[in-house]
């Protein structure tokens, strides 16, 4: 299969493209060339811009043909709607990385594919703020739809962890246990969370793209329920951490000004339902997920070997959190 990935050096992109490469089909990446631009030499790359009226654009993609496309850097629907509509005629299938973060609020536990989803007061502005995330992905799925109304798939992922995170909030929780003593977990041990293993996520992907699959999938994990305290205790004993949990109930952390920044992964109670959403659909065509310890070792592998002034971009230090701890300590008396 001759495939064109728009993206592909980073985090998914990256873990579908060696999965495709792999399975021995022609890659084509679609990039700016700025994040790690030496990647997949094997495969083809081609320079350009998302933004048609940047540089050159979507030029280098003008005349080509390719049995299938997959858009993972898509997030304003100017950008996305001007790709899909030029691949229309170059490719067979058109896949779009979408977010479980369309769904409107408040999230309702088990939702499925046909929830409600988010609208947009201005629907032109382009700004990407955490309040506009989930309603401009919606209109990016609608721009693909448009452009492709029977040759697309929609993929929504939860939240995404594993080697190569940009993000580090699953290495932000991976590195705080690891390091043991007295760790604040916000909520309750049995609220739930989800997640997928982007290595899952990629092989999976591209499975339903070899098979030319249409529709819309939520896509995160595991397949049976996963609390706070099943991932804390996994990563607690794949590193020997002697790692104590704290758990913190919300409105003591919202009078504290303490974010989801703060605490990777942690909503407020009336949204924490965003992880419990139904994969019924993508179970039933194939997903699977790898055991959460080999995610945990896999992951800290890979953070360990990064360099030690590596600027991380989730969590807050230690000082904040030992000062919350105490406050909470001296309020509730345990």
């Amino acid at each position: 299969m001759k495939l064109l990935v728009l993206g592909g050096t980073v985090f998914v992109g990256r873990h579908l493209v060696a999965t495709a490469l792999a399975r021995g089909h022609e890659v084509s990446l679609f990039n700016r060339g700025q994040r790690n631009p030496d990647l997949f030499p094997e495969a083809e790359h081609l320079r350009g811009d998302r933004d048609p009226n940047v540089g050159d654009g979507l030029r280098a993609l003008a005349g080509r043909r390719w049995d299938a496309a997959v858009d993972v850097s898509g997030y304003l629907p100017r950008h996305v709607g001007a790709a899909a509509q030029l691949l229309a005629e170059a490719v067979d299938h058109y896949t779009f990385v979408s977010t479980i973060s369309v769904y409107s609020a408040p999230p309702q536990p088990g939702m499925d594919e046909s929830a409600p989803l988010q609208t947009l007061d201005d629907p032109a502005a382009e700004e990407v703020t955490g309040e506009r995330y989930g309603g401009l992905k919606v209109l990016c799925e609608q721009a693909v739809s448009a452009a492709l109304p029977e040759r697309h798939l929609i993929i929504r992922p939860g939240m995404i962890v594993g080697p190569d995170d940009p993000t580090d909030r699953f290495p932000y929780w991976a590195a705080r246990i690891a390091q043991g003593g007295a760790v604040l977990v916000p909520g309750a041990p049995d609220r739930p969370v989800q997640l997928i293993d982007t290595r899952d996520l990629g092989a999976w992907l591209l499975t339903l793209v070899e098979r030319k699959a249409t529709g819309t999938f939520n896509a995160t994990g595991p397949a049976q329920p996963l609390t706070w305290a099943d991932w804390m205790t996994t990563i607690k004993a794949e590193t020997g951490s002697d790692a104590t949990f704290t758990y913190v109930p919300d409105a003591f952390l919202g009078e504290h000004a303490v974010n989801g920044g703060d605490l990777p992964f942690w909503v407020p109670a009336e949204f924490a339902d965003i992880f419990a959403v139904s994969i019924q659909r993508a179970l039933a065509t194939g997903l699977t997920h790898r055991p959460l310890a080999e995610t945990v070792r896999d992951t800290i592998a890979w953070d360990q070997a990064r360099p030690a002034d590596t600027e991380r971009r989730a969590g807050w230090s230690r000082e904040r959190e030992a000062e919350v701890l105490a406050a909470w300590h001296q309020q509730s008396g345990a």
